[in-house]
């Protein structure tokens, strides 16, 4: 059922329906105004650059509008939704980090044939660098791409379980990431 009204500046019409849409944008307005400032330091202790909190904050925003009434206590939700919503980006960027490594310099360490010299001074510099590694990350990495074994294999032989192979995967492979960079050593093709 829609109920119209004439508005104050003559001729205008608005529904019902309208009318509580124009009040949930001043309500949403209201509830940004007053967490403004915790939101602001969200982002800046998760780290999040400010195009991406925007876009963080208008997902954010846009599901608070979905969920609708079913929302209790709309401020703590939606600060929850947007700390959340910061550490997924953060995992979203280390995962880009981690699949940016272009595995055919990896599987130098697996190499059959003698490398030239180029993939020798590298396989020396990746040694060297998983040398510095912690000893958990070492014994991974050189199994996975020195010996060629498979996640499972890896599992059985270190003790560890399947599930928790991923994180291990990807915490090593970032810690390399990093020392290769701060080392100087390029091992992407797309940096």
């Amino acid at each position: 059922m829609t109920i119209r009204r004439v508005g104050l500046k003559g001729g205008e019409v608005a529904s019902e329906g309208s009318r509580r849409h124009c009040a949930g944008e001043a309500s949403l307005e209201s509830l940004l105004l007053s967490l403004r400032p915790q939101i602001r330091r969200l982002f800046a202790r998760y780290r999040v650059p400010v195009e991406e909190g925007e876009d963080i904050l208008q997902q954010a925003l846009l599901a608070l509008v979905v969920k609708g009434e079913g929302v209790l206590n709309r401020e703590a939700w939606l600060l929850g939704t947007v700390r959340k919503r910061s550490l997924l980006y953060w995992r979203r960027r280390r995962r880009a980090l981690h699949d940016s490594v272009d595995p055919w310099l990896l599987e130098v360490l697996a190499a059959p044939t003698p490398p030239s010299q180029e993939l020798d001074d590298l396989r020396r510099d990746l040694e060297r660098l998983i040398g510095t590694l912690p000893l958990r990350c070492q014994r991974f990495l050189r199994l996975r791409y020195g010996e060629g074994l498979a996640l499972r294999d890896i599992c059985s032989r270190l003790g560890y379980r399947y599930a928790s192979m991923g994180k291990l995967s990807e915490r090593c492979m970032s810690q390399l990431l990093l020392r290769a960079r701060r080392s100087g050593l390029r091992l992407s093709s797309k940096s």
